[in-house]
């Protein structure tokens, strides 16, 4: 048995024993019933995840998988490969989106070389990325498979790796991507596990214009065409369509699941690499959060596939782990929620008269 096959015959549903007394506690709080809403089923969510109805909540990290696509050869992005690399080292200096949002909610961020094209030595050397670089870059989807199945296999291990190693000091998981063309193959992803069509499912990524989206949609519709990935074999869609970050995003949530910790997915690509991780898993489900909801419309389709409704809708479109970041707050009051305020009982408040 390989560490995915072991991983996934760890993962168990929320507990509903769990998830029943925080329900009985939360429906007690000295309140209107049910007046927080969404953060109360959260709460739930935390209790039925952690098997605790005091759920730790308070050391969060978001792990940025990073990785080139050969697609972008295709021109399906408005920016270069190099940039892939380059937003990496803006990520070690703590300059990007998802450090300032980060940082706001004491979030860590963790970054990991799946397999950018670029050099990364002196950073991995100096222990600013962790190194697991499955090759410099994926194959061009558009021509022929995006990486072999034994490659799909270890990008998801990889992630669950991942998770392992810090698993002792993380409470919650949450996922980023930074990755050159990751959109065009979440895209193909996304319309195959979800069953869309390619023009639903395609979007703007980086700002593509009417023309560039509608190159975008037939190099997509095309890769699908000559690749026909099979819906019902994840590790076979990842293979012919995906991304070496997006395989490791799969394994992050695979592992956070298989460690019963809350995962924090953020947009469309990290999506797309929980549509993966729950193909190969359903119950992986169960541990996912969903952050915000994207404006590429892809988006839209994983999150109903995946039954989920996100935490927020802020029009966000930039990727990182941003959305999962700044979703970390209302993780922090569902948990406070449920262990810190008073039932009615204990501060011997008068309940609503009925009738």
């Amino acid at each position: 048995m390989n560490l995915l096959e072991k991983t996934i015959a760890e993962i168990a549903p929320q507990d509903a024993a769990w998830r029943a007394q925080a329900k009985q506690r939360l429906d007690r709080l000295i309140m209107p019933h049910w007046a927080l809403g969404r953060l109360m089923d959260l709460a739930i969510d935390l209790a039925g995840i952690r098997r605790s109805l005091r759920p730790s909540v308070e050391r969060r990290t978001i792990v940025v998988m990073a990785g080139d696509h050969g697609v972008t050869a295709e021109g399906v992005s408005r920016y270069p490969q190099d940039v892939t690399a380059q937003m990496v080292h803006g990520f070690v200096a703590g300059m990007a989106g998802i450090n300032a949002c980060a940082r706001v909610t004491g979030t860590n961020v963790i970054v990991v070389d799946m397999g950018v094209a670029g050099d990364l030595g002196t950073l991995i050397q100096a222990g600013q990325v962790i190194d697991k670089k499955i090759a410099r870059g994926t194959a061009n989807l558009a021509h022929g498979p995006a990486m072999t199945r034994p490659q799909a296999t270890r990008a998801i291990e990889a992630g669950i790796e991942v998770v392992q190693s810090l698993a002792g000091t993380v409470d919650v998981f949450g996922t980023g991507e930074m990755g050159i063309g990751n959109t065009t193959a979440s895209t193909a992803i996304t319309a195959v596990l979800t069953g869309s069509s390619v023009a639903e499912v395609t979007g703007r990524g980086t700002g593509l214009d009417d023309r560039q989206l509608a190159h975008k949609t037939e190099v997509v519709a095309r890769a699908l065409a000559a690749q026909r990935p099979e819906a019902g074999d994840a590790l076979d869609v990842l293979a012919k369509v995906g991304g070496f970050e997006i395989g490791g995003i799969a394994g992050v949530v695979l592992g956070a699941a298989a460690q019963r910790k809350p995962l924090v997915v953020d947009g469309f690509i990290s999506t797309a690499g929980a549509l993966l991780a729950c193909a190969l898993c359903p119950a992986a489900s169960d541990y996912c959060i969903a952050a915000h909801r994207s404006q590429e419309p892809g988006h839209r389709a994983a999150l109903r596939h995946l039954g989920k409704e996100p935490l927020l809708d802020l029009q966000m479109r930039l990727g990182e782990g941003t959305g999962a970041a700044l979703a970390m707050t209302l993780i922090q009051a569902s948990q406070r929620i449920l262990t810190e305020v008073a039932t009615f009982d204990e501060a011997r408040v008068s309940e609503a008269v009925e009738g």
